[in-house]
């Protein structure tokens, strides 16, 4: 029997590649013969990086750069085993993370240090990107992010622009003659995991602006301000993001790159999993079962998370997916659908929350051990 495990990490406790090891350890308990395989995952937010360095034996860079509000930090980006592709994660140097609570501040807050981190990338040698969108702090349709490639934001004086993204709505010109000569090779694909377009009341703005730190009335400012920058972007590139469907990713940053870069927008997990070559891995290692998890399985799930993901191949190749998670709020019926055929809450007695994610690599695999042996019973 072969098993695939194909995990997301399990947010706070363990990365993919941890969650893996520990399901393996439960499968080989439970039946020392049968043969697994460990391809951590990702859905394109947080994470992503590690999977796909540890699914092809890939490596790390770290970079002086700034966190979002300007501040000295170190950061990382990725690169694949094979030294072609780049993997930066938005969330590395510009993540919500990063900042304080009391300190969040969309309105100023700048994806410059992300730019600073593919400027590297660039001068490396690398000339292919997948670029991360999810847990930024900021709101600034990667303006900063291009002005570290040397992109220039003018206001009517000719002068340049402040970071964040109230300073969009200032926006009269954007000067790309003197961008990194090298950018005219680079692909950008951008891994996304929502669908918010670029403004309005399911943009950026209003959807993701609150949890930044935006008050209601700094919400409205600032979707004006976006609104204003999607013009400008029409004028000068002739593409209109204002309602595409993923622009409003990590406060627009996906729509300012697809606008000014021609980067691509896909779903998150369907970029992970074809830069990972997924559907070879499944076919020519004649893979009987799938057994994936993440932290929290909810309405979310359905919608480009990595156990939708993963039980949607799985199911076009007539293959059964098993779900670890800590929690389940919501079980859609469209996953079983899919291709997933049972979930399992890895959390076995009554505990609070911070007992579960300490001790999560253990439950897992006594909750896997126990799968298995009723699995390998019907078999």
């Amino acid at each position: 029997m072969n098993i695939l495990i194909s995990p997301d990490s399990f947010k706070e406790s363990l990365s993919a590649m941890e969650v893996s090891i520990a399901i393996e350890k439960g499968i080989k308990t439970a039946n020392p013969s049968i043969d697994t395989l460990k391809v951590p995952l990702a859905d394109g937010g947080e994470g992503t990086m590690e999977a796909i360095i540890d699914a092809t034996q890939g490596h790390k860079f770290t970079v002086n750069t700034v966190d979002a509000l300007g501040r000295k930090i170190l950061a990382q980006y990725g690169v694949t085993g094979d030294d072609k592709t780049a993997i930066v994660e938005l969330a590395s140097a510009s993540g919500i993370d990063k900042i304080k609570k009391q300190d969040l501040n969309p309105s100023n807050a700048s994806t410059y240090g992300t730019g600073i981190l593919i400027k590297c990338a660039i001068q490396k040698g690398i000339r292919e990107f997948i670029i991360c969108l999810g847990g930024s702090a900021t709101n600034d349709a990667g303006t900063g992010l291009l002005k570290a490639l040397g992109f220039k934001f003018k206001d009517k004086q000719g002068n340049s622009i402040d970071e964040g993204g109230l300073a969009l709505k200032d926006i009269n010109e954007i000067d790309d003659s003197q961008t990194m000569r090298e950018l005219k090779d680079c692909q950008f694909n951008i891994a996304c995991d929502v669908t918010n377009p670029f403004v309005g009341s399911k943009g950026a703005s209003a959807v993701f602006g609150p949890q930044k730190g935006a008050s209601p009335y700094l919400v409205q400012k600032l979707d004006y301000a976006l609104n204003h920058f999607a013009n400008i972007i029409q004028e000068k590139y002739h593409v209109k993001v204002h309602e595409m469907a993923g622009s409003g990713a990590a406060g627009g940053t996906s729509g300012g790159l697809y606008g000014c870069l021609s980067a691509q927008i896909y779903s998150g997990f369907d970029l992970v999993a074809s830069t990972l070559n997924l559907n070879e891995i499944l076919t020519d290692n004649n893979i009987d079962l799938i057994i994936t998890g993440e932290g929290q399985l909810d309405s979310q799930t359905e919608n480009g998370k990595v156990i939708s993901g993963i039980s949607r191949l799985g199911g076009s190749y007539h293959i059964p997916t098993i779900a670890l998670v800590g929690g389940i709020q919501n079980i859609s019926k469209t996953l079983y659908k899919m291709g997933l055929i049972s979930v399992f809450s890895i959390v076995n007695q009554p505990m609070p929350l911070s007992k579960s994610i300490a001790s999560a690599a253990d439950l897992i695999t006594k909750q896997t051990e126990q799968v298995m042996r009723l699995y390998s019973s019907k078999l």
